[in-house]
C-alpha cells in the first residue's frame, strides 16, 4: 500500500471517528456551577513545537483560580515527539494523546486542582465536521470544555469576507460579541467573535467544546481575561510550553508552530 493511500485510508478512518464523537456531543450546561455562575478552577491547554525538529513538542497544562486573580494553582509539561502528521481539521489525533496524559496525571494525583472546565488554543463544534480538539477532548474525557482559537477558522460554511472585517471593527468594549453561523445550515451558531479587552484589535474565537452552551462559554472566558486578549489559563500554557521548547532549542527567543483545528 503506498504512502498517500495509508493516509487516505487514516483520515477516512478519523472522519468516521469523528461523526461518530459528534453524535455523543452536548452543546448544553449539565453542571451546577453553570447555572449559579460560581467558577474557581480553569485549566488551560497548549503546544509548543520545536523549531529544530516540529515533531518534537512541549505539551502544558496550567489551572488558574479565578477567585484568586487567575493565579496559577498547578501546572505540568510533557515534552513529546509526535508521529502523526498535522492535517487540517485532524488536530486532535496528532495532539490530544499528551493532553490526555496530563489530564490522567492532573485528576489522579492532584484532584484538589480539577478544574470545572477546560479551555483548548484551538476549536470546538467552530470545525468542519463540527469535532475541533476541545470537543474531541471533551468527549472522549466526558469533562467541560471550550474551545479558544486566536483566529477564524477556514471553512466552506463560513466566511472571513468584508461584512465579516466589518463586524470585527463594529466591536468596541470588552465582552461584545457576534455569532458565527453555519452558512450551510440556516440559523446554527457554530460559535462566536469575542472581544476580550478594550485594547484588543482582533476578537477571539469562542466555540462549544463539550457539556456547556455558548452563552455560558462566552462568560466563562471573560471570567478568564485580565490584561490580555488571550484568556489566561490557555495564555500562561502557552507561556510555560514556549519556555521549554525555547531550552530545547537553545534559544533566547520562543517559537510556537500551533496550527489551528
Amino acid at each position: 500500500m503506498s504512502s498517500d493511500t495509508e493516509l487516505e485510508f487514516m483520515v477516512a478512518s478519523w472522519s468516521q471517528q469523528q461523526l461518530e464523537m459528534k453524535s455523543k456531543l452536548v452543546v448544553t450546561n449539565t453542571e451546577r456551577w453553570q447555572e449559579e455562575r460560581k467558577l474557581t478552577y480553569v485549566g488551560g491547554f497548549d503546544l509548543s513545537f520545536c523549531k529544530s525538529d516540529s515533531s518534537v513538542a512541549c505539551c502544558t497544562v496550567v489551572v488558574c483560580d479565578v477567585s484568586q486573580q487567575l493565579q496559577v494553582v498547578y501546572e505540568d509539561s510533557r515534552q513529546v515527539k509526535l508521529t502523526i502528521p498535522y492535517i487540517p481539521g485532524y488536530l486532535a489525533f496528532r495532539e490530544i494523546e499528551p493532553c490526555l496524559n496530563l489530564y490522567t496525571k492532573l485528576v489522579s494525583k492532584n484532584p484538589e486542582f480539577r478544574p470545572q472546565v477546560f479551555l483548548f488554543d484551538g476549536n470546538g463544534i467552530l470545525h468542519p465536521r463540527g469535532l475541533g480538539l476541545a470537543s474531541h477532548f471533551g468527549v472522549y474525557t466526558n469533562t467541560c470544555t471550550i474551545g479558544v482559537a486566536k483566529n477564524l477558522y477556514q471553512m466552506d460554511n463560513v466566511l472571513r469576507d468584508d461584512n465579516h472585517l466589518a463586524k470585527i471593527n463594529s466591536l468596541t468594549a470588552a465582552g461584545e460579541h457576534f455569532f458565527i453561523e453555519n452558512l450551510s445550515a440556516s440559523g446554527e451558531v457554530l460559535g462566536a467573535a469575542l472581544k476580550t479587552t478594550q485594547e484588543a484589535k482582533r476578537p477571539i474565537y469562542v466555540s462549544v467544546g463539550h457539556r456547556i452552551d455558548l452563552e455560558c462559554a462566552l462568560w466563562t472566558v471573560m471570567q478568564c481575561v485580565q490584561r490580555f486578549r488571550i484568556p489566561e489559563p490557555t495564555r500562561q500554557a502557552d507561556i510555560r510550553s514556549r519556555k521549554v521548547v525555547r531550552k530545547l532549542d537553545g534559544m533566547d527567543t520562543p517559537v510556537n508552530l500551533n496550527k489551528t483545528a
